[in-house]
């Protein structure tokens, strides 16, 4: 049995690729995730979990033993969507470019086996990659001081990173995502590979709700020419923002948070739906059948069950979700490492 700890939670999206893989031998023993409607999302499909608030607050001490860290941490600091101001990107008095420096206390401290973080492929050029090297060099060099009872060769961690995208692992979304497993130096883990994707058939069709879709996923004739002329402004300049309708037969752009990650993944859905708002909308439901892609679309393009439930509003769901993992990649790579975990434990 592993202990694990979700750190930066979220919806549980990392821990829930984990408990695919590893099954009935993974244990989570602590949660942390500040935002109040990511907690109310990860207790409906988590209701045993508690869930500790802010982790710069939490004293490593108060968190129990564990062998498996699990630590989503925000990826805004370093995203293409973002400002790119990595450590000096601040947040409601919170320099979220620093907060994995958490998960290097708290680790320096347990001394877990495996650190598993996940983050904008961004991460690894930013400031020219030394954003990057200082987040690896931090994992390599844990414990170098404080693990007194540990030869110092065999202090810190054995860092492995990849860029994968989601499109390769039965999602049809592309979105490339930087993956870092850490191992403990003393587990003589001195390789790990990480999957290949083999299965980017999905595409959108795949994920579509039945019909009807609630009309209130239809944008309005006014939205439409709104987004149009907005479209039209930028191209003029030489830009190439603007919304984006998706083929069917082809994958959606990355989901983000915010208005534009579903503007650039509206679809054209000719099956029978309601023409009435339900609603306050400006104009008349648009004839041309254009939609946004519904919560429950998005859910599955992260590779969500049907099973996995929330009760906040679309707005909230939209927002979780795209600042969710892909369940699908986590899954593959948890296959990975419990296979190298165990056959390091039999040795």
């Amino acid at each position: 049995m592993y202990r694990s700890i979700d750190l930066f939670a979220g919806i549980g999206g990392i821990r829930r690729g984990f408990d695919n893989a590893f099954k009935s031998n993974i244990e989570t023993v602590f949660v942390s995730e500040w935002d109040k409607p990511a907690q109310n999302t990860y207790k409906l499909n988590y209701p045993d979990s508690e869930i500790a608030g802010d982790i710069t607050k939490i004293d490593e001490k108060d968190i129990p033993g564990f062998d498996i860290c699990l630590a989503g941490f925000p990826c805004q600091a370093f995203s293409v969507a973002g400002n790119h101001m990595g450590f000096e990107d601040d947040y409601h008095g919170i320099c979220r470019g620093t907060l994995f420096l958490d998960v290097a206390r708290i680790c320096e401290y347990h001394r877990p086996k495996v650190i598993f973080c996940e983050n904008v492929k961004g991460l690894k050029i930013h400031d020219k990659g030394r954003t990057f090297r200082i987040i690896r060099e931090t994992f390599e060099s844990l414990g170098e001081k404080t693990w007194t009872n540990v030869a110092p060769t065999l202090r810190g961690y054995n860092v492995f990173s990849a860029i994968l995208n989601s499109k390769d692992f039965g999602v049809p979304q592309n979105r490339e995502r930087i993956y870092i497993v850490c191992f403990r130096k003393d587990l003589n883990i001195t390789s790990f590979t990480f999957p290949t994707g083999n299965d980017n058939t999905k595409t959108i069709k795949d994920i579509m709700e039945d019909s009807p879709i609630p009309s209130k996923y239809y944008l309005s004739d006014t939205y439409v020419e709104t987004l149009k002329r907005h479209k039209a402004r930028h191209k003029a300049k030489g830009n190439g923002f603007g919304y984006e309708i998706r083929p069917l037969d082809g994958i959606a752009g990355t989901i983000v948070c915010g208005g534009m990650g579903r503007e650039r993944n509206l679809i054209i859905d000719h099956r029978n739906h309601s023409m009435v708002p339900t609603t306050h909308i400006k104009g008349e439901i648009n004839k041309d059948d254009i939609r946004k892609m519904t919560p429950r679309e998005w859910a599955r393009l992260q590779g969500f069950p049907d099973d996995f439930r929330w009760s906040l509003a679309d707005t909230q769901m939209y927002k979780q979700f795209g600042n969710s993992v892909t369940v699908n990649v986590i899954e593959k790579i948890a296959k990975n490492i419990k296979e190298v975990l165990d056959d390091a434990e039999r040795k």
